[in-house]
């Protein structure tokens, strides 16, 4: 059976082909899976039609563990078909809530600062498991989800594919009907995902985790800029703000005494130049055993102007969910805040942006 939930728009028209119905019918049954709630019962089918819908779909739901709730963020950790568990975030905000959805069961990415470092990726999520999680921290919050970020567990960029269908099916008129501009997807840089996403007809707001303005810093906090050189990523990251002429966020977590210098804010502007893209500046929340502080707010501060006065748009993020380790970096897939032999991991940047 397939999980439906997984399924753009297109997919399902597809499959019902595939079983002998009428690819128009996923007009009828879009909205009565994501708006009306009402499944195939009430659709206006045939009896053997519906008995054929539910003979080969199934909607699936993720089996949620746990719950941490505080003022500014819920965490909720979820148990996945195989065993598995990771985490997701709603945020907040004045304006709205947003969801930190996850897209990876744990992290290649070896980020320094961040707890998903230490643990390895066992598999990607599926488009489905994406899904349900916005379904199903909007069922047990009751709140209504104005934004997703895609900033949880993994690299999304290294699931891609699933990614694309997980925003399709957000942003299908006939479905959620999230505004492409609601969606947010952070990568810390792979580069030949930055040019796929910005190609595709699902290309939403992007952010790159930089956290540093040269090579040699950035190589020794971030793995990954061993395989992707900040010239390539900004490149990209131009690419992708010109052919949608869309802004660009560069994120950049405050490290006390490793980032956050004044010659480091220096050569970040001089990094970004003329291309439309602004700086969002993170408070680096403490992880257990983290060799890292965050920088004092001062330092934060001095950084902060150093960048405004050579004319870099710069905006401070709030931290949100740190008192229930469910800030940026401090995901780790288990219900006391620690890894606890379950399996999941957490992005440097699960805040909503």
């Amino acid at each position: 059976m397939t999980d439906i939930y997984g399924l753009t728009f297109e997919k399902l028209g597809a499959v019902l082909e595939s079983i002998g119905e009428k690819p128009s019918r996923a007009g009828l049954i879009f909205p009565a899976v994501y708006n009306e709630h009402t499944g195939f019962d009430a659709l206006p089918f045939r009896e053997e039609t519906l008995a054929r819908l539910r003979e080969n779909f199934t909607f699936g739901r993720l089996k949620c563990l746990d719950t941490a709730v505080s003022g500014t963020a819920d965490k909720y950790l979820w148990e996945l078909s195989d065993g598995c568990t990771v985490e997701s975030v709603l945020m907040k905000h004045e304006f709205g809530y947003n969801v930190c959805v996850s897209t990876q069961v744990g992290c290649n990415m070896g980020c320094k600062f961040c707890v998903s470092g230490r643990l390895r990726r066992r598999r990607d999520l599926t488009a489905a498991e994406m899904t349900e999680q916005v379904l199903g921290i909007g069922e047990l919050s009751g709140c209504r989800i104005d934004g997703i970020s895609i900033m949880g567990i993994g690299e999304p960029m290294e699931n891609l594919a699933n990614v694309l269908d997980f925003i399709g099916i957000m942003t299908h008129p006939k479905g959620p009907a999230f505004g492409i501009k609601h969606i947010t997807l952070s990568t810390c840089g792979v580069v030949p995902g930055i040019y796929e996403l910005a190609d595709s007809e699902n290309a939403v707001n992007l952010a790159i985790s930089l956290h540093a303005p040269n090579d040699g810093l950035r190589g020794s906090i971030m793995p990954i800029a061993r395989k992707y050189p900040l010239p390539e990523v900004m490149k990209a990251a131009r690419y992708y703000s010109e052919k949608l002429n869309r802004r660009v966020t560069l994120e950049y977590v405050m490290l006390d005494g490793v980032n956050d210098s004044d010659e480091y804010a220096v050569q970040l502007a001089e990094l970004i130049g003329d291309m439309n893209a602004y700086v969002n500046i993170i408070r680096y929340n403490s992880a257990p055993e983290s060799e890292f502080r965050c920088s004092p707010h001062e330092r934060i501060m001095g950084f902060y102007d150093v960048l405004k006065k050579r004319g870099v748009g710069v905006t401070m993020r709030r931290s949100l969910g740190d008192s229930i380790n469910a800030a940026c970096g401090q995901l780790s897939a288990s219900a006391d805040g620690r890894d606890g032999g379950r399996v999941g991991a957490s992005d440097s940047v699960c805040n909503a942006v």
